[in-house]
């Protein structure tokens, strides 16, 4: 019976899917697996052939089969390795060289023979490479073939640099990279530009030989991809579908890489769902979106032909389901974030009492603040909240080259006009000079470059700050250490980077916090803000009175937004509020036009906000609640 429910469950899903709750300990299920086969081929005196990927989603399984190795004693000696892929051209010693990522998370700590790690070629002549692609599928053909391949997904579908259009029979050969994958990369090589236009990789039918495949998906990032993989129709639109026709394959995802699937996503389509009040509000907002009706529409009929029979019975009848979600969803919306003074507050997000609250809005980035809630962060000033601004990072590596020129060029001609000695300022901007032109993609600038950089953005988030109605002593910057280090690539947290925060929390002692809740940002800062956050409230928590009386807000940023079932707080903005706010974020001039780090979408920050926060707003209004402008949404954080 079991097995029976769960062949339901599944039924949309076209091939094997295991979903762990973090990708930690799917990381280690899957290292275990490639563990358990060397053991294997070790006590039949066979070597074990392994397929392995670069990216960040395999980085956990690497490090769990080092950790093996060290402490569990997991010899390599039996191991041949052939990566997927390489970037061409590329040198096998730059910093972006899946050579150079292969030996640090894993063969510089194993004891594998270096003449059985093989690795596209990136330096070969063009007149070399199909040759070379030849000889790499016999060498994998001469040993039997692949053992275990693994793999991650791009949001494209591409396994391997497979993107969209190739082949299901296709070799190892060199490829054209799609311009979303470019743009995916384009942090690790310092902008899109310096991101190489080919690769070499493995074919699909290459990989289909192996005897076993894992894909490996995590974040929420690839849930969509990972939804039309696995439940989509077989497509060279997406090359990840072409999997299906093996019979060799598994999935393996964390939750959130699962989240899209049918079972997760909308569970009441494949089996009886415990309808609790969450899961009851998104079943009922996704059925009146689905045949486009507001809440309080839905018929019983409705419920029945869209699988919502089960909750029709028990909780009916469906018209006071559905009042009772239209007053959930009507309930968030408020004019007032930073609760309203003298009112009933029993069906208001937030608390009337105090009247006039201590709010701390961390900003991951110099502009987070404005972009994602400067609506709201000008309407708590309006109000009369003592409303604070905390800027977690310099934001440093994300201003041009040519506006550090600029800036310096500015400085020495006012520095010459008050009759004040130019001469190291001059030195300092002719060694920039200098160093612009030769520096390589991803190259750490000087360090009087990255100051530069970071007081552009500084004095750019202080004018924004101000002109949201803040004065000077409530704006906070605290340039977190973890952030500076030149690189895209950042430190792991550290006691500074909460010992900090605690000490601006307890200077503070606010009753709100608001803080940047967007996980997906591709960027990943705003996630480590927020745990740094976290880790500083667990601390504090139980030691101080204030923290008891203490909400945490989260907002969202560029990316995207909260689902509408999730939203807990829905802040309209009037139209004048929306230029106001657009106003804010144009402060923000080195992020202006074209950022250094714009992720996978050409609008502008500002185009960004107004459109999600409309959508949000039409979002709303389909519902059947009233229309507005534009809404800011927010959920809370119980910590």
């Amino acid at each position: 019976m079991a097995r029976l429910n769960l062949l339901e469950e599944t039924r949309y899903e076209k091939l094997p899917v295991s979903v762990y709750s973090n990708q930690h300990e799917a990381s280690v299920a899957v290292a275990n697996r490639i563990a358990d086969l060397i053991r294997s081929k070790q006590a039949k005196g066979e070597k074990a052939v392994l397929g392995l990927a670069t990216g960040v989603t395999p980085i956990g399984v690497y490090a769990e089969l080092v950790r093996q190795h060290k402490e569990a004693g997991l010899s390599f000696k039996n191991v041949i390795t052939f990566n997927l892929d390489e970037y061409y051209p590329m040198k096998p010693t730059a910093q972006q060289s899946y050579v150079t990522f292969m030996y640090d998370n894993l063969f510089s700590h194993i004891d594998i023979e270096k003449d059985n790690v093989h690795i596209p070629d990136g330096t070969l002549d063009k007149d070399e490479v199909v040759a070379f692609c030849l000889a790499y599928e016999k060498q994998i053909e001469e040993l039997g073939g692949l053992d275990l391949q693994i793999l991650g997904i791009g949001r494209t579908g591409h396994i391997g640099f497979n993107e969209p259009g190739s082949a299901p029979n296709s070799g190892t050969r060199m490829v054209t990279l799609d311009d979303l994958t470019r743009r995916d990369a384009a942090r690790d090589f310092g902008g899109k530009a310096d991101v190489p236009t080919k690769a070499i990789t493995m074919g699909i039918g290459t990989i289909f030989k192996a005897r076993e495949i894992i894909l490996m998906a995590w974040s929420k990032k690839k849930a969509p991809i990972i939804k039309k993989a696995v439940e989509g129709e077989i497509s060279g639109d997406v090359p990840a579908t072409y999997l299906q026709l093996s019979q060799h394959v598994e999935f393996v995802l964390d939750a959130d890489a699962a989240s899209e699937l049918t079972r997760f996503d909308t569970p009441w389509l494949v089996k009886d769902c415990v309808w609790d009040s969450q899961l009851k509000k998104k079943a009922v907002i996704w059925l009146a979106n689905e045949i486009n009706k507001p809440v309080l529409k839905l018929t019983e009929e409705d419920y029945n032909n869209h699988g919502m029979a089960q909750l029709a019975v028990e909780q009916g009848p469906v018209y006071n389901i559905n009042i009772d979600i239209f007053n959930q969803i009507q309930h968030t919306i408020t004019g007032w974030p930073g609760g309203k003074p003298d009112a009933d507050d029993s069906q208001r997000p937030e608390r009337a009492l105090p009247a006039k609250k201590r709010s701390i809005i961390f900003s991951p980035h110099p502009d987070d603040d404005v972009i994602s809630m400067g609506g709201t962060f000008i309407r708590l000033v309006d109000q009369g909240h003592d409303v604070h601004v905390a800027y977690q990072t310099s934001g440093n590596t994300a201003v041009w080259d040519d506006d550090v020129l600029r800036y310096m060029e500015f400085a020495i001609d006012f520095t010459k006009s008050i009759g004040e000695d130019t001469a190291h300022l001059q030195k300092s901007y002719e060694d920039m000079r200098a160093f612009f032109p030769t520096k390589q993609p991803n190259e750490i600038d000087t360090q009087e470059i990255r100051n530069v950089k970071g007081f552009i953005r500084k004095t750019e988030a202080i004018s924004g700050a101000r002109y949201a109605g803040l004065q000077d002593d409530h704006i906070h910057f605290m340039a977190l250490p973890f952030y500076e280090t030149g690189k895209t690539k950042k430190n792991s947290v550290g006691e500074e980077d909460i010992q900090l925060t605690i000490d601006l929390l307890q200077k503070i002692k606010p009753q709100q916090i608001f803080a940047a809740g967007d996980f997906a940002d591709p960027n990943g800062t705003h996630l480590v803000c927020f745990k740094i956050i976290l880790a500083a409230l667990d601390r504090l928590k139980g030691k101080e009175a204030w923290v008891e009386d203490c909400w945490l807000w989260m907002y969202r940023g560029a990316w995207h937004e909260f689902e509408t079932y999730e939203i807990e707080m829905a802040v309209p903005l009037s139209p004048q509020e929306v230029i106001r706010k657009r106003n804010a974020i144009f402060k923000h001039q080195s992020q202006k036009d074209t950022p250094v780090f714009p992720g996978d979408d050409a609008r502008e920050f500002w185009v960004r906000a107004e459109d999600r926060t409309r959508d949000t707003a039409q979002r709303y209004d389909r519902l059947g609640l009233a229309e507005y402008e534009a809404m800011e949404a927010f959920v809370r954080y119980k910590f």
